[in-house]
């Protein structure tokens, strides 16, 4: 089972200006093939099909965990797609608009105008082509060793595409989600090289990092780095997944300080609203109905408004 936390994991800035474009690059990171989707439905469907449980409970433990944690990644990524979509003043975007003026007739150069269309505008699982993320991304084999080689490729192939990312985005939002998730990402592939380690003798970690690039480079991983948010491996449950500090521990490849596993969670940061859009009537064409009935529940309801 799960439980939810009504936070970020990570405390994005607000989007410095409105940037479709910027979005739909970053769609890559949630619905691409090596995308946070991908990550976080490979470990999901690996641990429920995990053969062994018992005599192989650290490495159970460590797909589990980490497939945990990529939830809170799909939440990430999707709250800077939104930022970005929606700009720093939503509260202009409140105003009432005559749908025959074409209020969004802005947006035509868009890369993604299904942002607009069918997302409201918002998040999408899709890449950045637009295609749909498919379950045919998901690699589930039932052999130990073949699932964790699966995960490092997976993992290597999500750095590449998040350096690129990083590479093609301006606004700060998108450099503090690919920065973070290329600290975070790190670690869960410095973690499925460990498990490779200890479970065939071949030494994984002296191919990293793969792509060859030094992560502290990039300012907002850096500044991560120096929080040693590279070393610590989240338990992302209040008592289980406890074998997993067998895998992960020794010194990290980067730097060659000692990696651990931590019960704190992420400090995070507070969920993001887009806020009432009159052009795209979401949640609905007139906010102000809206509100007057909400406001009514909560008086039936007895509960009084914050």
């Amino acid at each position: 089972m799960f439980l939810r936390i009504d936070k970020l994991q990570y405390d994005l800035p607000e989007a410095k200006e409105q940037d479709p474009n910027a979005a739909a690059a970053i769609q890559e990171l949630m619905g691409g093939r090596f995308g946070e989707m991908s990550t976080l439905m490979n470990y999901m469907t690996q641990s429920f099909n995990f053969r062994g449980k018992k005599e192989l409970r650290p490495y159970y433990d460590l797909i589990s965990n980490i497939a945990a944690e990529e939830l809170g990644h799909i939440e990430l990524v999707s709250a800077a797609i939104n930022s970005l979509l929606a700009g720093p003043d939503t509260k202009a975007k409140e105003k009432p608009v005559d749908p025959s003026t074409s209020p969004l007739s802005g947006f035509l150069g868009a890369q993604n105008l299904q942002h607009f269309i069918a997302g409201g505008p918002g998040t999408l699982i899709q890449d950045s082509r637009g295609m749909p993320w498919t379950g045919d991304n998901v690699f589930s084999s039932g052999n130990l060793v073949l699932d964790l080689l699966h995960n490092y490729f997976l993992e290597s192939g999500a750095r590449n595409n998040k350096l690129r990312v990083y590479e093609m985005v301006k606004d700060p939002v998108g450099k503090a989600l690919t920065g973070y998730l290329l600290v975070r990402g790190g670690v869960h592939q410095v973690a499925y090289a460990k498990a490779l380690e200890l479970v065939t003798g071949v030494e994984m970690t002296k191919m990293m990092p793969v792509p060859h690039i030094d992560t502290s480079k990039i300012p907002e991983s850096k500044k991560l780095m120096d929080q040693n948010i590279h070393l610590k491996l989240y338990r992302m449950s209040p008592s289980d997944y406890n074998d997993m500090g067998e895998i992960w521990k020794g010194p990290h490849p980067d730097d060659g300080q000692e990696v651990y596993v931590t019960d704190e969670l992420p400090n995070g940061g507070e969920t993001k609203d887009s806020g009432h859009s009159s052009a795209t009537f979401a949640p609905e064409y007139d906010m102000d109905e809206l509100k007057e009935m909400a406001a009514h529940l909560m008086k039936k309801g007895g509960i009084k408004p914050e």
